[in-house]
């Protein structure tokens, strides 16, 4: 009998609960929320009320996609969010290698150029060759396509094929090329050969995947040509992976050196020291920094200027302190969530200054330099951070980027109004594209930078220039013209020389002048690479 009342029991007793609980959640909520009030409760509310009671049919994925960023920005300039759709793409760089055809491409006048081919891709092995122009792929028209737009229809999963279709000079009609797309690497190094009195010189653009392994093999050739001292191009390197910059720190450090730490509210201090297998702990080091070098590039600048192991060269770095941690959802997408700050050996934090929800004014931060006169003048440097000390007692200061030990400020010797306006619509690239692709047959047969460079000096290419830009809007100025004569000569063999050589001879023809090389160059044959004691 017992047993069979039990369950009555217990039903009545869920009943009158569940009575109850109605009763009292009718009576004292009315029409407000049964949750705790916080934050992320009201977040979730809001689109429960959006999704159920607002006037019109709105999507709510495509609503949370946009609001995602939009919470990120109020924390800092570098917490972001990625759409599944681009979250791929958005490592390519840092992942050493993606799937497409093996091609850079520059848009000129609407149209897909290509400039260079990856040696031994997927467009190489079909016969696609630089100048050529792809004005289709599979059935979609790539004329006037945003470059990002075009680089979504050349890419694709290996293996799979794309049909594309080529103007090339000398034919009358399109050509037809099937190409099957393959795993294309992506090179952090762009330069690496020997300078004057077994100078080695390494320019490194990011801090990817395979960034080590390639550094280490630039270094073993180097070797073998004799190298004695190194200079390291990281201007213009906007970062990458941290634990990259700490391997190449390593092989320059002692045994217990420090390299970075980072600590933050939910993270404990960690410290990155040197383990003492470094291979060239008293090799003679130079490293060149400018406003573009930020992240990884101030990590590994600023443990080599912090142990007094190296000089820097150059101007003031972008300043970004902050270490994001990528965490993905289930649909693929990609929060990058600040979660710790870096610190040089030192101490310093090297962030510049920002306030939340205010990411134009920390974006604009590199235009407010210039217009101070941070680039021309070293006195114009603005330090907002305290003051810290190396190794060996040298002052150095947290709280905007790495100052360097010699500044080199940015040339502006002889720009006029003509100049700025040849350089920034686009005209002198405009014709020394057209320039190149006119004459890509003979000045592919020059196989030194040296040779090429003595041919353009005898083609009159100032004149030529200036007829094209007066045929392209540029009223011509002749005093203007002759006095910024240098500059054009620079910008428009430097070009030239992009569109039909190698990156590498690229960057060796302006290294010719540069003037924190030659300034590198200098320090290193005076033995001052090493810094001295503060008195």
């Amino acid at each position: 009998m017992k047993s069979r009342i039990t369950p009555l029991l217990i039903a009545l007793s869920m009943i009158v609960g569940i009575l109850v609980g109605t009763f009292y959640a009718n009576h004292f909520s009315g029409n407000r929320l049964s949750i705790i009030n916080t934050g992320s409760n009201k977040i979730n509310y809001l689109l429960q009320m959006i999704d159920n009671k607002y006037v019109d049919t709105v999507s709510m994925n495509s609503l949370v996609e946009q609001s995602m960023p939009k919470i990120l920005s109020e924390l800092d300039p570098h917490s972001s969010y990625i759409p599944s759709s681009e979250a791929d793409e958005a490592n390519d760089d840092l992942r050493g290698s993606f799937s497409g055809i093996g091609i850079s491409f520059n848009t000129i006048y609407d149209t897909i150029n290509v400039m260079a081919l990856i040696k031994g891709g997927p467009a190489e092995r079909v016969g696609i060759m630089p100048g050529d122009r792809i004005i289709m792929a599979d059935t979609t028209s790539l004329i006037g396509l945003k470059d990002q737009d075009a680089i979504h229809k050349l890419k694709g999963p290996r293996g799979s094929t794309v049909k594309l279709k080529v103007l090339r000079r000398g034919h009358d009609k399109p050509l037809t090329f099937s190409v099957v797309r393959d795993e294309v690497p992506v090179k952090s190094i762009d330069a690496s050969y020997m300078l004057p009195d077994n100078v080695g010189y390494i320019q490194l653009k990011s801090f990817g995947e395979q960034t080590y392994a390639e550094f280490m093999i630039a270094m073993a050739q180097l070797g073998v040509e004799g190298m004695r001292s190194l200079i390291l191009d990281l201007r213009g390197n906007r970062g990458g992976y941290m634990h990259i910059a700490i391997q190449i720190a390593n092989e320059f450090l002692r045994q217990r050196q420090l390299i970075v730490y980072t600590e933050g509210r939910k993270s404990p201090r960690e410290d990155y020291r040197a383990d003492g297998h470094g291979t060239f702990p008293s090799l003679p080091l130079v490293i060149l920094i400018d406003e573009g070098s930020a992240s990884s590039s101030e990590i590994l600048a600023g443990a080599i200027q912090d142990n007094d192991r190296g000089t820097i060269i150059g101007r003031r770095s972008f300043g970004k302190g902050l270490v994001q941690q990528p965490m993905q959802f289930k649909d693929g997408s990609v929060v990058r969530l600040t979660v710790a700050r870096y610190y040089t050996p030192s101490g310093r934090c090297i962030q510049k200054p920002y306030q939340p929800g205010h990411d134009q004014e920390y974006e604009n931060e590199l235009l407010a330099r210039y217009e101070r006169g941070e680039y021309f003048s070293s006195d114009s440097i603005h330090q907002s951070g305290p003051a810290y000390e190396t190794r060996l007692g040298r002052t150095v200061y947290g709280g905007g980027g790495i100052t360097p030990d010699i500044f080199v400020p940015e040339d502006t010797t002889d720009v006029t109004s003509y100049y700025r306006e040849a350089v920034f619509e686009g005209h002198i690239r405009q014709f020394a594209f057209d320039y190149a692709d006119q004459q890509r047959s003979t000045l592919s047969r020059f196989r030194t930078t040296d040779e090429l460079v003595n041919h353009l000096r005898r083609q009159n290419l100032l004149e030529q220039f200036a007829r094209y830009a007066e045929g392209h809007g540029l009223r011509r100025r002749n005093l203007m013209l002759y006095r910024s004569r240098r500059l054009f000569e620079r910008a428009i063999f430097g070009s030239i020389i992009y569109n039909v050589a190698t990156p590498q001879q690229y960057v060796e023809y302006f290294n010719h002048d540069d003037a924190s090389v030659k300034r590198a160059l200098d320090i290193i044959s005076k033995r001052e690479t090493f810094p001295k004691p503060t008195e």
